[in-house]
């Protein structure tokens, strides 16, 4: 029978002819029609759904309907038919009558020839990478590994209708340059007793703690990955407890919110329960940036499971070791990589991205190992990778902020050309110089100083700005604050590696004591030294960005690695906040600091302007004024001052890391005085006024400023 043309108006598709059959002996299969082959993915209109599935070697797709999300079996399998399912490499069905609540997945054939790269395995249940939602209800790992059919044991693509009230709401837009991040994890922010929250650990969790966040005063949110992943698989046993991926850097399915996070995930409401924590934030004028990560999938290596590119089409999506096909260029130290630059792989990230600020209203990305990204065929970095220009260029995302980790597993740094624009970078020297100098090593000025100010020296030449770098001390990977001040090395046994895993070189110092202790003078000076590191990150130029909990010196007991602990070594412990009101004031404070001075914030970077004071809008000293000692190899003193305009205040900032009192010269300020706004060295509540309590100097010629602390003072 010959099949009519294929519509092109998803409101008006009418199913011309029955292709799909019940799989029992079940009435009132769905009628199936050719389908469109654009949009890919699920289609959701008022007669039904479309499906579109790219596979270039396939040579035949079946469609799988289920009635609920825990069916074994399907309750109709629609067998595409070339001839009238297929344009191009594009599989595709509409199913009429085919509503939001039901759930769907393909098998797929194809050649077997692993000396190819071709894995297709019809036995296989695979997921659409295009899915909406995942059900994880029936998933067993291992039967997606070796020969198994796995049918009842397989994930379930979610039918779901992009039907949300948004009341309005839009992606916030702010300026990068008034940017403060907090980097959290959804499930610890709220997982611990502690918390308090009626939903523990899930997205509606985040939303009862949104009156924390502005206490706080952060105004964006950098939360890891939210995408499904599988937090179920056991990646070791250590002392009777199950090791599992925390983290979620292993993508299951890039369209599709975590389940886990979800109260109601499998009815499909998971979508909505992410859209009610995106719009609440913003209402709370606070932005959303998603952790991604498309440098690699959860299917791994050659032994890995297959339960969707890998057997939809393995050669195309991954990119695999040239002349022997069967193992995986490994770029991303998880065991494959995804061929981001290969046409189909670059439509497939930049339709994900503009999905989730079009339909769900993110405010950013931060790429996990974003180097990957600029590699083509073979992994050879190319100059202008089209994926990251087709992001940059994109009209849906021109105000989308795009945040790149400019590194990958396989020695691919980045930090400071990475190939795009308007792209921000994890500026990871500005990590390193700034640790290096609170832990107190000599002749790091100059270096401190291009941090300060931006980070000249890495992206002005580029005609970059100082908004595209994160500036940021620690984050998820690594040490926390706290622990960056109380540990000399790594403490990671409890995560069954024998202390192997994590970094070696971690610049911390334990202010003399390994861990925890009951010495107050250690503590007090562990406090010191927090501070100085909030100091410095909120009075510099670029972006900052800091780690949840460490407003309250969060611990991780020293392990720096903690990608497998689902429980309170990472989750935040709300009992802490009453222990450490000071410290969580002080940053309270520093940040309401950065906000109330512009000048300490700029879009772009200084140009020796001089305000009406005389005062420039940076100028650089050491102790004597004008003398910052660039050279001096052990220089551990800086100090700047920062020109106030239109009416602003002018702010001078004294850096001593020095473990001894050290007197700073002043400069003179035309018909203003100097007041102090911070000092580290002092307790709470006076190491930080409130804006416009500073108090004022009985002595405008000359400051001490104590051993291994941070001074600023504003005019006025």
């Amino acid at each position: 029978m010959q099949l009519s043309n294929v519509r092109t108006s998803a409101s008006t598709v009418t199913p011309d002819f029955v292709l799909g059959v019940p799989s029992t002996k079940e009435s009132g299969a769905f009628q199936v029609g050719s389908g469109r082959p654009h949009p890919l993915g699920p289609t959701v209109d008022a007669c039904g759904v479309n499906f579109s599935l790219y596979s270039e070697h396939a040579t035949s797709v079946e469609l799988l309907l289920f009635r609920n999300h825990d069916d074994r079996r399907p309750c109709q399998i629609i067998r595409l038919d070339p001839a009238s399912n297929k344009s191009f490499h594009l599989w595709h069905a509409y199913v009429h009558g085919l509503k939001p609540g039901f759930f769907y997945a393909y098998r797929v054939d194809g050649p077997q020839d692993v000396q190819q790269g071709h894995r297709f395995q019809p036995q296989k249940v695979l997921v659409d990478p295009y899915a909406r939602g995942i059900s994880k209800a029936l998933w067993n790992r291992g039967d997606a590994c070796g020969d198994t059919d796995n049918l009842e044991t397989s994930l379930r693509c979610a039918i779901v209708h992009d039907d949300y009230d948004w009341e309005g709401d839009l992606p916030l837009n702010q300026p990068t340059e008034e940017l403060v991040i907090y980097e959290m994890h959804v499930g610890g922010f709220t997982r611990s007793e502690s918390s308090g929250v009626t939903h523990p650990g899930t997205f509606r969790g985040v939303i009862e703690k949104i009156p924390y966040l502005q206490e706080l005063g952060v105004n964006a949110v950098e939360l890891l990955p939210v995408f499904e992943f599988d937090d179920a698989e056991i990646l070791r046993e250590v002392d009777g407890e199950s090791k599992t991926n925390y983290w979620g850097y292993s993508t299951m399915s890039f369209f599709a919110p975590h389940s886990s996070y979800c109260v109601d995930a499998e009815t499909g409401s998971h979508v909505h329960e992410f859209c009610d924590m995106v719009k609440a934030l913003h209402q709370a004028g606070i932005s959303v940036i998603l952790d991604v990560v498309f440098n690699h999938t959860d299917e791994g290596n050659h032994m890995g499971p297959t339960y969707s590119f890998k057997g939809i089409d393995n050669s195309t999506y991954y990119h695999l070791v040239p002349g022997q096909e069967q193992y995986y260029n490994d770029f991303s130290g998880c065991g494959n990589t995804l061929r981001c630059n290969h046409p189909v792989g670059e439509k497939f990230i930049s339709d994900c991205l503009e999905y989730w600020v079009e339909v769900m209203h993110v405010d950013g990305f931060r790429f996990d190992e974003a180097s990957v990204l600029t590699r083509g065929d073979g992994g050879v970095p190319l100059e202008k990778p089209p994926l990251i220009w087709n992001v940059e260029l994109s009209d849906k995302l021109s105000e989308t902020k795009m945040i790149a980790e400019a590194w990958d597993a396989a020695g691919l740094y980045q930090v400071g050309y990475f190939p795009g624009e308007r792209w921000a970078e994890w500026n990871g020297k500005y990590r390193d110089d700034v640790r290096s100098f609170v832990k107190g090593d000599p002749g790091l000025l100059g270096a401190v100083a291009q941090r300060l100010a931006g980070s000249a020296d890495l992206y002005q030449s580029r005609s970059h700005e100082p908004v595209n770098s994160i500036n940021f001390i620690n984050c998820h990977d690594g040490f926390t604050l706290n622990d960056l001040v109380s540990y000399n090395g790594k403490h990671n046994d409890a995560n069954g590696e024998g202390n192997r895993d994590g970094v070696n070189e971690n610049i911390s110092w334990n202010c003399g004591w390994e861990g925890v202790t009951t010495d107050e003078s250690v503590e007090e000076l562990r406090d010191r030294q927090v501070k100085n590191f909030a100091t410095l990150l909120m009075v510099s130029q670029g972006v900052p960005m800091f780690v949840c909990g460490d407003e309250v010196r969060r611990t991780q007991k020293g392990n720096n690695n903690t990608y497998c602990q689902d429980n309170d070594l990472n989750w935040m412990d709300w009992n802490a906040l009453d222990q450490n009101q000071p410290m969580f004031r002080f940053w309270k404070r520093m940040i309401a600091f950065r906000k109330q001075h512009t000048s300490i914030h700029r879009s772009r970077y200084f140009t020796g302007d001089v305000n009406s004071r005389g005062v420039a809008d940076i100028s650089w000293h050491g102790t004597q004024l004008n003398s910052p000692g660039w050279n001096d190899p052990n220089g551990r003193a800086l100090a700047l001052t920062l020109g106030g305009f239109d009416a602003e205040d002018d702010v001078h900032i004294m850096l001593n890391m020095h473990w001894e009192e050290i007197e700073f010269e002043l400069p003179s300020v035309a018909d203003r005085r100097w007041h102090q706004a911070v000092n580290t060295a002092l307790p709470s509540p006076q190491d930080i006024c409130e804006y416009g309590k500073e108090c004022s100097l009985t002595n405008d010629q000359a400051f001490q400023v104590a051993g291994r602390s941070i001074a600023i003072l504003v005019s006025k």
